[in-house]
């Protein structure tokens, strides 16, 4: 018994070290700044700011809050989901509801669009099933046209890969990748240790996604293989989003720490650090501009704030004005990078340009 205590204590010291040594060779490529570099070519160019954004359209229907929103491949329907049990299609260019769908389970907490021909929507949350609709086919009595059961816990992400597949986080810690057509699971990603709070494919390889985890992590994985290629580590709280920069290199998160991030996986580490000590509550949910100039953040405190991703930001670069009523549960840029759309817990959103 005693022998078996000196080999834990040894390994315990080995992994000691090796973190020492892993935290050695990080601190040695932190040699300079995001905004020292950015400078090092001349000054930068200025950030479009309010009052040239400004909001352009409510959107108004939901008689519940707004958990999630995605936009259509077109940049300019969108989905928004609420837990008064309705998936809404909205054009946000004349805020006409195209298609209202009613759910079986109103605590709905994810919903997205198919980006390659717009055609499927899906949706999920304490129900544990992710539902996929077709919104070519009229929607009437809430009858999904696949349902995906295998998640032990509530659904709080999923995004389509194309038109035949889908990758699924849930509450049970793991990543789900699935054939739509079939309903089977192609492989299960099972690496976090606590509930699987977001996920982001990569824009230019669409086997690559990224999970953000209440183990504070965000982790790389790799569809083909099946397994988790880089574990980022950096956060103090929950990872409440992630999404991937517009290059696929890098990705941001944003936490119950207040701060957001950015990681690139060319380094294998955090590259930048956005918070301020005036904010001091979590982050909901996260989104890049077209560019990759601008880190969106929606915030507990009803509050959307932008950061440069290229200054060294204890600054944001502005926050949007006339801020929602209650909490910002969701938000994204379109594909076109030419509108922001805003939800919250007040029932509305809001598209800001």
């Amino acid at each position: 018994m005693a022998d078996m205590e000196a080999r834990i204590e040894a390994a315990k010291a080995e992994v000691a070290n090796l973190k020492a040594e892993i935290e050695k060779v990080r601190a040695e490529k932190k040699n300079s700044t995001m905004g020292a570099i950015a400078k090092s070519n001349g000054p930068l160019k200025d950030i479009r700011k309010p009052p040239n954004t400004k909001m352009r359209r409510v959107l108004k229907g939901h008689f519940g809050k707004v958990y999630a929103m995605n936009w259509a491949p077109d940049s300019q329907q969108l989905v928004s989901a609420s837990q008064d049990g309705k998936l809404i299609v909205w054009n946000a260019l004349t805020t006409n509801k195209v298609q209202a769908i009613p759910l079986r389970s109103s605590w709905v907490m994810t919903c997205a669009f198919e980006q390659s021909k717009g055609n499927l929507i899906a949706c999920g949350g304490l129900d544990n099933v992710c539902s996929i609709y077709n919104i070519q086919q009229q929607v009437s009595n809430g009858r999904a046209t696949k349902e995906l059961v295998a998640h032990d816990g509530y659904l709080s992400c999923c995004r389509f890969v194309d038109e035949g597949h889908i990758v699924t986080a849930s509450g049970d810690s793991s990543c789900i990748y699935w054939d739509v057509n079939s309903g089977e699971v192609l492989k299960t990603f099972s690496d976090h240790t606590a509930d699987v709070m977001s996920l982001s494919i990569s824009p230019s390889n669409n086997n690559i996604f990224v999970s953000g985890s209440v183990d504070t992590t965000a982790k790389i994985w790799d569809l083909r293989n099946g397994k988790c290629v880089q574990t980022h580590i950096g956060h103090e709280a929950d990872i409440n989003s992630v999404a991937f920069f517009p290059d696929g290199n890098s990705f941001g998160t944003g936490s119950d720490d207040s701060s957001c991030r950015l990681f690139d996986m060319r380094s294998y580490g955090e590259v930048n650090k956005f918070a301020s000590d005036k904010i001091t509550c979590g982050i909901t949910s996260i989104s890049f501009s077209k560019s990759g100039r601008l880190l969106f953040g929606g915030y507990d405190d009803f509050n959307t704030y932008a950061w440069d991703t290229l200054a060294d930001s204890n600054q944001c670069a502005f926050s949007l004005p006339q801020p929602h009523e209650n909490r910002v549960s969701c938000l994204g840029v379109n594909g076109n990078g030419d509108a922001l759309c805003t939800g919250s817990w007040d029932t509305n959103l809001k598209i800001w340009a």
